[in-house]
């Protein structure tokens, strides 16, 4: 037994090794119990989401795609209020990142991407000037990397943004 530091008082008690509190508990880790209820919240949880995420990457796809297309888009505008005019056909979309040595070669090039990006699929973007839905087209074949197509094999445009 024990007594406060000023010597009076009541005699604290030394914890046992039997209460949850003293230095047998710290030791001891999780009950059986008490992992298997957590496993099986755990596969409640992935039951309930894991088939709604999967059939998602095709959606994700589409959407990083429109967010690449908008991205150089904005990248073309720049390149065409610094050099008043959009890259040709010829010089295509390397022209934001590389200068051109074509004519018309840019007056005022700066680099407008730090490296051109692949679709979601991996082909590269289609640049058209003049575009058929626009000034200038930018876009991607979809999953199909064709022409056409519905769902995820879909043309994604600069025109439907």
């Amino acid at each position: 037994m024990y007594k406060h530091a000023d010597g009076h008082g009541a005699p604290t008690p030394h914890p046992s090794p039997l209460t949850p509190h003293g230095p047998a508990r710290a030791g001891r880790g999780f009950t059986l119990i008490e992992v298997m209820v957590v496993i099986v919240i755990l596969g409640v949880l992935a039951a309930l989401i894991v088939p709604r995420v999967l059939g998602r990457p095709d959606e994700a796809r589409v959407v990083a795609a429109k967010q690449d297309i908008g991205a150089i888009m904005q990248a073309l505008k720049l390149y065409k209020l610094d050099n008043r005019r959009y890259p040709s056909a010829e010089q295509g979309l390397q022209a934001l990142v590389q200068k051109p040595t074509t004519q018309p070669v840019p007056e005022n090039w700066k680099a407008y991407l730090e490296k051109l990006p692949n679709d979601p699929w991996g082909s590269p973007y289609q640049y058209l000037n003049p575009g058929i839905q626009g000034e200038v087209d930018v876009f991607s074949y979809g999953a199909d990397n064709a022409s056409g197509g519905e769902g995820v094999d879909a043309d994604i445009g600069s025109w439907n943004l």
